[in-house]
């Protein structure tokens, strides 16, 4: 049996008229570190179930907060586990994770100047208190730092969470939850309140279902395969042999040789009225794709007659078959072989932003054989563009990838462009003004090391073990109490750790006006299917469309 503490250090809650504090509702057990335990008088805490502020009602509750008193700080710490300590069951044994400090007001005894960190810590024996409203108003008080509100402090209704921009886009974020959490119109919710305070802002958002136009139609410039017209020749020489090649192994090295040879040939022909000294492969320059195919051509035409002819005419034909696909016209165009890029670049980055800083790029149209390609485009001009604009006065980007496994997946050693590219944007994108959001329902399924570099995290509800593991292991240890709830949250809320906040929060997060929500609510089967009429017209205009290959 455990040892018990003094009984007058489990006196019934109660107010004290001078200091404004509770009595105490337990005394520490042991300190390890970040991690500490304690005991609790589960009398006591009971007893606080019944006050009017909420904060005090779930005060040593597994997710609450508490506080205790060191020189003149108090040390707030969170309830990560609770279990019965004696065989009565009248003692509480808690384990807790310290939060941070604020100073003491010497009158009151009440919290201010709340600060992330412990520079003291408690004695064994140390009195433990519930934290109040006002105790989590100081503490959750935004600083003056550039924030973005989100939503309410869990379980309070009217304490505001805060997220600081600068923070959380220097280093990165990320937001995952499982399928029907809330999760899309939580990433519209965050940059649409990004827009409002910086209406001026460049931001770029890849979105693979065609769900985030409804929600910035009068905010957003909206781009999918009817007005996106990106020219072929931004690609670069890795990007050209995915779209081109349709070998593997020794051929494909064979076919990637040629296609080197004469693209730079067919770029040597560009007229854009530039000199360049040392053309690359690699060069976003212009060049017909009639020039390419006649190159290909001219040089298999070199061929003696027992030479392999085989690798020309599967590049020519490759090449010829994407230019008569109108699939493809949104990008292998006759129309696009002019030099556009200072257009394309001014568009997609929002340069000006003309009171609409976000492009919401709409992939949902794009060939599947080709999607990974153009995100791959539009993922590398944002790095690019950042790197070789340097000496210029600075345009950060926000780059948001929606469904970002489907791009840099786990296992894949980043093999293909698109993952390569948000590989190093995750790396090194905040040295160059490049900031990465990653949205997804299945981290588990991120490559192994993207998520460890996004800064604050952002996690709703997960069902899945392996995708809470995951993101536990990539979340500070001090959010380790938080992150146990979140197979228990509730749609729209979420936990948020990391760079983004002062300390790990739980989030209410604000309801959206339908105008500025994603297209992604689940359908109501029971509702629907009573509806009928019109079914005829419906399949009429449906393979209209599809034969077409048009929304």
């Amino acid at each position: 049996m455990t040892h018990m503490p003094a009984p007058s250090a489990f006196s019934p809650a109660m107010t004290n008229a001078l200091s404004g504090a509770f009595a105490p509702i337990g005394c520490v057990l042991r300190v390890a570190g970040a991690s500490s335990r304690v005991l609790l008088d589960r009398a006591a805490v009971e007893a606080l179930a019944g006050d009017a502020d909420p904060v005090v009602g779930s005060g040593g509750q597994v997710g609450s907060q508490i506080k205790m008193r060191v020189g003149g700080a108090w040390l707030i710490a969170n309830v990560r586990a609770l279990g019965l300590e004696d065989d009565a069951g009248t003692c509480i044994g808690a384990d807790i994770d310290f939060l941070g400090e604020g100073d003491e007001e010497r009158l009151t005894g009440k919290l201010y100047h709340f600060r992330r960190g412990v520079t003291r810590y408690p004695m064994p024996g140390c009195e433990i208190f519930p934290v109040t409203t006002a105790d989590l108003q100081q503490i959750y008080a935004a600083d003056d730092r550039a924030h973005i509100g989100i939503g309410a402090i869990y379980p309070t209704a009217d304490i505001r969470a805060a997220l600081y921009v600068d923070a959380m886009l220097g280093k990165h974020f990320a937001l995952v939850g499982s399928t029907g959490t809330g999760k899309s119109t939580a990433a519209a919710l965050i940059l649409h309140r990004i827009c409002e305070m910086a209406p001026q802002g460049h931001i770029v958002m890849i979105d693979p279902h065609g769900e985030y136009a409804s929600a910035f139609r009068g905010t957003g410039a909206l781009y999918d395969v009817s007005n996106l017209q990106m020219p072929y020749w931004l690609m670069n020489f890795e990007e050209h042999c995915e779209v081109f090649l349709t070998t593997s192994g020794s051929q494909r090295q064979i076919d990637a040789d040629i296609l080197a040879k004469c693209l730079l040939m067919a770029k040597g022909k560009s007229r854009i009225g530039q000199e360049i000294a040392k053309l690359t492969v690699d060069a976003p320059v212009p060049y017909l794709l009639s020039d390419l195919t006649n190159l290909i051509g001219l040089e298999m035409g070199k061929m003696d007659r027992a030479g392999d002819t085989a690798p020309y005419l599967r590049l020519k034909t490759k090449i010829d078959e994407i230019k008569a696909d109108p699939r493809y016209g949104f990008m292998f165009s006759g129309m696009l072989v002019a030099d556009t890029m200072a257009d394309f670049l001014a568009r997609m980055f929002r340069l000006p932003g003309d009171g609409k800083p976000i492009s919401i790029v709409d992939v949902s149209g794009v060939p599947s054989d080709i999607t990974a390609v153009v995100v791959a485009v539009l993922s590398r001009m944002t790095f690019d563009y950042a790197i070789w604009s340097r000496n210029e006065p600075q345009r950060p980007i926000l780059l948001v990838c929606e469904e970002a496994h489907r791009y840099v997946p786990a296992g894949s050693d980043q093999a293909n462009s698109v993952g390569r590219i948000l590989g190093r944007i995750a790396k090194e994108g905040r040295k160059y003004g490049v900031s990465l959001g990653l949205i997804t329902q299945r981290p588990s399924d991120l490559a192994e090391g993207v998520l460890s570099q996004c800064g604050t995290i952002i996690a709703m509800r997960l069902n899945n073990d392996r995708d809470q593991a995951f993101v536990r292991a990539a979340m500070p240890e001090g959010a380790r109490g938080f992150l146990d709830s979140i197979p228990a949250l509730r749609n729209r809320e979420c936990i948020i750790c990391g760079e983004g906040v002062a300390i790990p929060i739980r989030v209410s997060i604000d309801a959206l006006d339908e105008n500025k929500r994603p297209a992604s609510g689940d359908p109501l089967f029971s509702q629907l299917w009573r509806n009928t009429g019109g079914e005829d017209q419906i399949i009429g205009r449906t393979i209209q469309r599809w034969r077409a290959q048009g929304k």
